[in-house]
């Protein structure tokens, strides 16, 4: 109650600074009178108040409370995996969802925006599919992560003098992202009528390349894109987004390793535990990724990183590539062999810590090329 008053007035803080009170003291054997004096000179130097962050921590992101939210109703601890799509792909407050995050002003660059030669140059070898394909009258080519749409610009640009190819042209775009739909839209120079609704931008959700007159088609899953037809599929630096588990070897086996919520002293949010039991995950993935390992190979690893997501697209395009005929060409950073641990943020081109600031830096694996080689046809080029 002191502390409240003096915090109102200063006439209240000089009130407290003299206030002195005076307890009689009545018993059985003596009535005497104690002057008592309370020292309030630190009730003029209030702490700081604060309604949001806690004192020391880095700010918190929106993202940040919808985890705490998400691990609190929870009661634990969640996976990597889990806070990696919910950084990056929430609907509403996701790292690629109402931002761009290409280029000089945002947090990193592509090949695309690098140079154009690098989607004439896909456009080459699509011309070279399709013709080892029979040069079917109708093809469709699908894009997974098409970013800014870049790349199938210089692409169709560039194969725009062979007629025959682009007249049979369908091209599909998997996007979850509606802003990235609206730059994408912009890139192509696409016209149409069908609409979505982003905030308060209407995007179309399908329409023509005025350009070269192809059609273009959007899709928030891979699920959804038509396969009645010979496809080729482009996935450009798109593996590398999709969610990974980790898992470290322990004393008590293989433990996964999951996201937390840090103490009160921690300056970050989050922090990274391990598991104390068993999994789903690593019941599931690290048997079966470590049995297609050679012996001396997994004999020496202390932690394994295992993207489900990107084994089962793999998969999946495996599957529409042998029923319906086509090529996919599947472009990322990585290697033939597991990483222990690669996931790593990327905030205005630098690397910063993997749980700073959720929602404002991009989060990457490298990709085991070895996990998705099984699925055939695959071939994995290393360079």
């Amino acid at each position: 109650m002191l502390r409240l008053l003096c915090r109102r007035s200063n006439t209240a803080l000089e009130t407290c600074n003299r206030l002195s009170t005076r307890l009689i003291c009545n018993s059985a054997f003596s009535l005497s009178e104690h002057k008592i004096s309370i020292d309030t000179s630190g009730l003029q130097r209030p702490q700081p108040h604060s309604h949001g962050d806690v004192l020391g921590k880095e700010p918190e992101t929106e993202m940040a409370k919808h985890i705490k939210s998400i691990i609190r109703f929870r009661g634990g601890p969640i996976s990597l995996a889990e806070y990696m799509s919910e950084v990056l792909t929430n609907p509403q407050a996701g790292y690629y969802i109402n931002r761009d995050v290409f280029g000089t002003q945002g947090d990193f660059i592509t090949s695309p925006e690098i140079s154009q030669l690098f989607g004439e140059m896909i456009g080459i070898w699509c011309l070279t599919v399709w013709q080892q394909l029979g040069s079917p009258s109708k093809m469709r080519l699908v894009e997974l992560g098409p970013g800014r749409g870049t790349l199938m610009a210089d692409l169709l640009r560039g194969a725009a003098p062979f007629k025959p190819f682009m007249s049979g042209l369908d091209i599909h775009l998997v996007e979850v992202s509606k802003f990235l739909r609206l730059q994408q839209w912009e890139k192509l120079q696409c016209q149409g009528a069908q609409k979505i609704t982003a905030g308060s931008t209407e995007i179309q959700q399908w329409g023509t390349s005025m350009p070269s007159a192809v059609q273009v088609h959007w899709h928030r899953s891979l699920d959804e894109v038509p396969d009645d037809l010979p496809t080729i599929y482009i996935a450009h630096e798109f593996l590398d987004a999709l969610p990974v588990h980790q898992f470290q070897k322990t004393e008590r086996g293989w433990c996964e390793r999951l996201v937390d919520i840090a103490s009160d002293d921690s300056p970050l949010h989050f922090r990274l535990v391990l598991a104390p039991g068993p999994t789903p995950a690593s019941e599931l993935l690290v048997d079966r990724r470590l049995d297609a390992l050679p012996f001396d190979q997994k004999a020496v690893m202390k932690g394994l990183e295992v993207s489900p997501q990107a084994m089962a697209t793999a998969g999946q395009l495996g599957r529409r590539v042998s029923a319906s005929a086509g090529a996919a060409l599947l472009i990322d950073y990585g290697r033939n062999r597991p990483y222990p641990a690669s996931l790593q943020a990327i905030r205005q081109h630098k690397f910063c810590g993997l749980l700073e600031q959720p929602g404002r830096a991009d989060l990457s694996a490298h990709v085991d090329f070895s996990a998705i080689r099984p699925f055939r046809p695959f071939q994995a080029c290393e360079f």
